[in-house]
């Protein structure tokens, strides 16, 4: 009867809009509290060591990389020289918007980043060329979520601490479906160019676009960096956040002179506002994972996942429907925490590499970013643009597809992406 009680209240907080973080919180405190047995305390002691850990440190780093790189003009210049090179294409604007954040997805590791700092500078720009505020949004934040899947991946290094896998190959696994969804994303925008009228610009004279490109370099070598460094062995994920931290602050010191030491402040301020959305999620989700684990509810989910008719594929395609529900009202970390340690047991018991399940719930969580009511990134673009949630998903609805047509592939065939990750780490398997 309180497990009922507390899942009407969970429900009945987020539908009156609750940020999750609290709403994890009041339910896991409130069902605590009704077990004379557990010391309230519990609820705390867990919140505390769910946040104790290095591998988590990589989540301000990176929020505050991106912050940095924003701050320094990078993002600027890297939309410049992505824009020389498409732009004269009909609908330019909207293929250099998925080109640049897939780079700037190897730079951030985060997708709401990449809305905030992409999205400022694409949304204005598209609309004031000529397109539509629906598509302006769509194109912005559906690409913003591959800042969640092209290594590095705020989402993946969470992952990888609460399965135990190595985060090098999650990484690994990442690059070709993040690609993928890449152009599965600018095949939608060909196919509306000349339905839609998209706008192009006129074609930028080749020393021009080779003056940009040059400038823009340290950007483009950020995602090099960092994930040569990581695949090598030089740095561990969170190593690798801290480095691109001094790398981005140095280049945006030195080599542009945009940042001011009188900025940092401001920047780092920004950096803790942003981190503490999903830290504290992550901390309150930690602790309603205590709270589920009184229920056995692993136990149960076990039972459930395992007594599946169909084997592998049938669970893995369960999965993903499990999880686009919950990315409708769930950022993709406390989900990870409450629900990974629930359907992991089973999927290894299924002989499912915790690697391609990984791949398969971050892309999956990914696509909740765009999916209201909560898809945070949607809600960001949608912002920006000063348009509704509604005009927003629909013009984002053919790239969702899009992307979802993708993530069938992975489902259908889980083995095939885990080619370049054997290779690379052939010890791990």
């Amino acid at each position: 009867m309180l497990g009922f009680v507390l899942v009407v209240l969970f429900v009945a907080f987020v539908a009156i809009g609750v940020p999750i973080a609290f709403s994890l919180g009041v339910i896991s405190f409130a069902g605590i509290a009704c077990m004379p047995a557990i010391p309230n305390t519990v609820v705390f002691t867990k919140m505390f060591n769910g946040l104790n850990s290095f591998t988590l440190l990589a989540i301000p780093l990176f929020i505050l990389a991106a912050n940095l790189m924003n701050e320094s003009g990078i993002t600027e210049k890297l939309i410049e020289c992505i824009c020389d090179l498409v732009g004269h294409k009909k609908g330019g604007l909207a293929y250099a918007n998925v080109l640049v954040s897939m780079v700037f997805a190897g730079i951030s590791g985060s997708s709401q980043a990449d809305t905030s700092g992409v999205g400022k500078i694409f949304i204005p720009a598209m609309e004031k060329q000529g397109y539509d505020k629906g598509t302006s949004v769509g194109v912005t934040a559906a690409s913003s979520t591959l800042g969640s899947i092209i290594p590095p991946s705020i989402t993946m290094v969470v992952y990888s601490g609460i399965a135990g896998c190595s985060t090098g190959a999650l990484f690994m696994s990442g690059i070709v479906p993040g690609i993928l969804l890449g152009l599965a994303q600018m095949a939608v925008v060909k196919m509306y160019a000349n339905s839609k009228h998209f706008p192009q610009s006129e074609k930028v004279p080749f020393a021009t676009a080779l003056k940009h490109t040059l400038i823009s370099m340290p950007a483009l070598l950020t995602p090099i960096i960092l994930i040569g460094g990581i695949v090598s062995g030089f740095f561990t994920p969170t190593e690798s956040a801290a480095f691109a931290c001094i790398y981005a602050l140095l280049v945006g010191m030195f080599f542009y002179r945009s940042i001011m030491v009188s900025r940092l402040p401001h920047i780092l301020i920004e950096t803790m506002k942003m981190a503490s959305l999903s830290l504290f999620a992550l901390a309150t989700a930690n602790a309603l994972g205590e709270l589920l684990s009184y229920y056995q509810l692993n136990v149960i989910a076990q039972q459930f996942f395992t007594s599946l008719p169909g084997g592998r594929g049938i669970f893995l395609f369960v999965t993903v429907l499990f999880f686009l529900f919950v990315g409708t009202f769930m950022d993709g970390i406390p989900a990870m925490i409450l629900f990974v340690p629930i359907i992991l047991p089973s999927a290894i018991a299924l002989d499912i590499s915790p690697i391609i399940l990984g791949l398969i719930i971050i892309v999956t969580l990914a696509l909740g970013l765009v999916t209201p009511p909560y898809g945070l990134c949607l809600l960001l673009a949608s912002s920006i643009s000063g348009t509704t949630i509604e005009e927003g998903f629909k013009g984002t609805l053919p790239y969702f597809l899009s992307s979802l047509l993708v993530l069938l592939l992975l489902v259908l065939f889980p083995d095939f992406w885990l080619a370049i990750p054997k290779a690379m780490f052939s010890g791990l398997f």
